[in-house]
């Protein structure tokens, strides 16, 4: 897949890639896949000629097609929803508890619990659910909400909704919680519920891995007695979590002391315990090692897997060099294992991080060739890198391919690109700023307070009053003004002279405020009067 042309870098120019096809030349490139016409499709229209077109007999909608339309519009939330709730209006055609499932997902994510519920309302009417994955959808997004009483609500509320909770359901809502680091509370509703739903091997695995997933390795090893003290045996996952959470809390010598135990034991040790050693000495920095217990892992008859290639490839990337990340990928080809997405993007960011732009994108490009469709994490690795390198122009490319339907962006790539428009200090591109900001807010991404200010007093101090006014409604339609300026709006006589020279008193450590000190922030002082001016006057235009 990869040839390395072995040249001696050079300091201006990085090594270069050469990066042929296994396809014919003369074979035309591949056409996208149905869902992503259809997703495209559905972003061009209006409501109204929406319903003409999903409802139009010559097309044959199933559950599946209609999956995988959703995962295309998955990061166009609005419109995702809207071309379900279209298509349940369809004459012949009936939503699957799979097609709900991802309809609840999305609208938990735009936190528009009304359509949420009302889903999940349908679903019992129709008698396709709810079903137990249904509400760990549920619990998960009122988590990422940062609700996480509320995902314990879901659960203890299930039965009301005709589904009972089971111990699969238990281990689920406390997994939600272990994974937002929220370990503390799934511990305490382990303690109250492990009786009820008589707690198993994955119950206690789930608990370990939350404490080793915010670095409480002794905390860890206390439920794992406490799990043999209850007569559970412990089973190679739970082992193997644990030896990953050693390595994740930096504790090198007690991961690789953990792994002898494992071995002194006569543990049936695995691909995973393999692959977690690769990776988490690599991460450390003992790149050496990490290559020695790849290459011992054959001569103790565990062949390596895709995902330990990754492994070491991303390591190599990271804590070596890409050339020998390359090498490693080359011979991981020649030996018939297939990369997948992960491969390709690791390798791509290597490359981009070392310079590689060129390879990088001709790797992107090679991804489709190979039927390894590009991700949204590969078009935001490529994005920020053009970014970080001062290539806007080409990030701002690479992102209206984007848009067509086959990979949409997400938080991270408005996010990437808003604060890139800042670096060249041009009007112009603050303008982008502020589209880019209204797209991603129509798109049901709620940008933080920090982003909305940033983009709003850059027009402002530009001279774009309309524009901003444009973004100010946004804000508020978003719940995501400033602070400062609902404080203006309860005080109708706010001393500037007061609030300025507390600003100063904070600044200069609670000293007070010398003359010196004054000097210095004085063109600060006229540039937060002229904002919050501006943006007072544009508050009082759209109440």
């Amino acid at each position: 897949m990869f040839t390395l042309l072995r040249t001696a870098p050079s300091p201006k120019h990085p090594t270069t890639f050469s990066i042929p096809s296994h396809h014919n030349l003369t074979t035309s490139p591949p056409q996208p896949p149905q869902d992503a016409a259809f997703a495209a499709l559905i972003l061009k229209s209006d409501p109204q000629s929406l319903t003409r077109i999903l409802h139009d007999p010559n097309i044959h909608w199933t559950p599946d097609s209609v999956n995988k339309t959703l995962k295309r519009l998955w990061n166009h939330g609005p419109k995702a929803l809207l071309f379900f709730k279209t298509l349940d209006r369809h004459p012949t055609y009936t939503h699957s508890s799979s097609s709900y499932d991802h309809a609840v997902d999305i609208a938990g994510r735009l936190r528009d619990y009304k359509s949420l519920w009302a889903f999940v309302a349908r679903m019992r009417a129709l008698r396709v659910g709810p079903a137990p994955r249904t509400f760990a959808i549920i619990a998960e997004r009122y988590v990422a909400a940062g609700k996480p009483d509320r995902a314990v609500k879901v659960f203890l509320s299930m039965h009301e909704h005709g589904c009972p909770q089971d111990l699969n359901s238990f281990n689920t809502v406390i997994d939600v919680l272990c994974k937002a680091k929220r370990v503390e509370k799934a511990y305490n509703l382990f303690k109250v519920f492990r009786g009820r739903f008589r707690a198993d091997c994955v119950s206690y695995n789930v608990i370990v891995n939350g404490w080793c997933l915010i670095k409480r390795t002794p905390k860890a090893l206390e439920v794992l007695r406490e799990m043999v003290e209850r007569g559970i045996e412990p089973s190679l996952v739970t082992y193997n979590i644990m030896l990953k959470g050693y390595l994740r809390a930096g504790q090198v010598k007690e991961a690789w002391e953990f792994f002898r135990e494992m071995k002194r034991r006569k543990c049936e040790i695995d691909v995973v315990t393999y692959t977690t050693l690769v990776h988490g000495f690599g991460v450390l920095g003992e790149i050496k090692k990490a290559r020695k217990i790849f290459d011992g892992m054959v001569e103790e008859g565990v062949l390596p897997s895709v995902a330990t290639y990754n492994a070491l490839i991303q390591v190599l990337c990271k804590k070596d060099s890409v050339e020998n990340a390359v090498v490693v990928f080359e011979e991981m080809v020649s030996k018939g294992y297939v990369p997948n997405v992960t491969t390709y993007n690791v390798l791509v960011r290597g490359l981009c991080h070392a310079g590689n732009m060129d390879s990088g994108m001709e790797l992107m490009e090679r991804m489709k060739d190979d039927d390894c469709e590009p991700n949204v994490q590969t078009y935001n690795v490529v994005i920020r890198y053009f970014c970080d390198d001062g290539q806007i122009d080409k990030a701002l490319d690479v992102f209206e391919k984007m848009g067509k339907g086959e990979c949409l962006p997400n938080l991270d790539t408005y996010n990437v690109l808003i604060s890139a428009m800042f670096v060249r200090k041009k009007p112009e591109d603050l303008l982008v700023a502020g589209k880019l900001l209204i797209e991603m807010v129509d798109r049901g991404f709620l940008p933080r307070k920090y982003t909305f200010n940033k983009v709003l007093d850059g027009l402002l101090l530009t001279g774009n009053q309309g524009f901003a006014k444009e973004i100010l409604r946004s804000q508020s339609r978003c719940g995501r003004l400033p602070r400062q300026l609902l404080l203006l709006l309860l005080v109708s006589n706010w001393n500037v002279a007061t609030t300025y020279r507390e600003m100063l008193r904070e600044a200069n450590g609670g000293r007070g405020c010398t003359y010196s000190l004054f000097r210095c922030n004085f063109a600060r002082l006229v540039g937060v009067l002229v904002v919050v001016k501006l943006k007072v006057s544009l508050i009082e235009l759209t109440s």
